[in-house]
């Protein structure tokens, strides 16, 4: 066989295993979530894990305080959702009628602006989320949900106690499977955990700052449920590009529902823009630095495939995966071109 067949044989080869990787990685999602969550979770834990290693202390002891540490956040996590949960519960009739009226004139604003009569049918537009099937049928999606997502978290939980643990070795991993070559892996997981866990710090970090600015925000411009505000805004900042346009936008939304059209609502609407440009359009690429730059599309197109692989999950996750994948094509001179284009690189 000459080095020409051998080339398009190898090509088609490619062609055919790509998109057969991904519709496994799609039809094994519920094992491959948790997997990939966890390893990213349990890098930011490494280097605790090694300050414990220094001092002797026993594994068993290093990974119960790291659970531990878990315990506190998600009982942290428990009580904010508590505390958001009674800021909605609470609400009185009057907002309720004002919220109403508003979306029922935005609806109608709607069907006259794309040319579609509406029609009333002597009720309000919440009719239908409130009849009996449909509060049977949303129950139950809602529990499955519920079910779903306790599932994939302790799968998670177990899985970093696997890596933590090192039952699991990232870097014996790629060294037999994707380097073959013993320096080679060991530079490259270097590489990568110390890229991914600045990244993961960076984007917690500025996360958490746009959630707070923006809780602070509804509080001063007296927008209702800014406890709940603020935490939807930390974790759907998670979704690079995509998550500050949404939250920008609901709450916009839901800031006109509550207050009249007038200067507040602008300078409410310009403070929560002003604090996502501060955070996501300045500090974090300061923080991020040059390494992590990534082409806008790529960002894209990546948020599209792993969105539509693994949900919400694929959505937080494709910006480290991107990362770690232009890592590992870093490595290779034959694939180096790869890895410029990803980040937007000039050959």
């Amino acid at each position: 066989m000459s080095l020409k067949d051998t080339k398009t044989t190898n090509t088609l080869l490619l062609i055919i295993v790509i998109p057969l990787v991904f519709y496994i990685l799609k039809l094994l999602s519920f094992i491959f979530i948790p997997l990939i969550a966890s390893m990213f979770i349990a890098l930011i834990f490494l280097p605790l894990m090694r300050w414990f290693n220094k001092r002797n202390v026993p594994k068993f002891i290093s990974i119960f305080v790291i659970l531990l540490i878990f315990g506190v956040l998600f009982k942290i996590t428990g009580e904010l959702i508590k505390l958001s949960s009674k800021e909605i519960l609470a609400v009185d009739d009057a907002f309720l009628e004002s919220a109403k009226f508003k979306i029922t004139n935005l609806v109608i604003a709607a069907h006259e602006f794309f040319g579609i009569e509406y029609i009333a049918d002597g009720g309000s537009i919440f009719s239908n989320f409130i009849q009996a099937d449909n509060i049977s049928e949303n129950f139950g999606t809602t529990i499955d949900f519920i079910r779903k997502t306790l599932t994939m978290t302790l799968m998670t939980a177990f899985f970093v106690v696997l890596w933590l643990a090192e039952s699991i070795n990232f870097e014996k991993l790629m060294n037999n499977t994707i380097l073959k070559q013993k320096y080679a892996s060991v530079k490259t997981f270097m590489k990568i955990e110390n890229d991914l866990i600045k990244f993961i710090k960076v984007k917690i970090l500025v996360s958490l700052g746009t959630g707070i600015g923006v809780g602070l925000a509804c509080v001063f411009f007296d927008i209702n449920f800014p406890i709940f505000w603020g935490l939807f805004t930390f974790a759907i900042n998670f979704v690079q590009m995509i998550g500050s346009f949404i939250s920008v936008i609901l709450l916009a939304i839901f800031a006109f529902v509550q207050i009249d059209p007038n200067s507040t609502l602008f300078f409410f609407v310009l403070t929560i823009t002003g604090v996502q440009v501060l955070f996501g359009g300045i500090l974090e690429p300061i923080f991020m630095g040059k390494s992590f730059s990534i082409n806008i599309i790529t960002i894209l197109v990546m948020l599209m495939l792993w969105g539509y692989i693994w949900g919400i999950p694929g959505l937080i996750m494709a910006i480290p995966l991107t990362v770690f994948i232009k890592i590992i094509l870093e490595q290779n001179p034959k694939t180096k071109f790869a890895a410029n284009f990803l980040s937007g690189k000039q050959q």
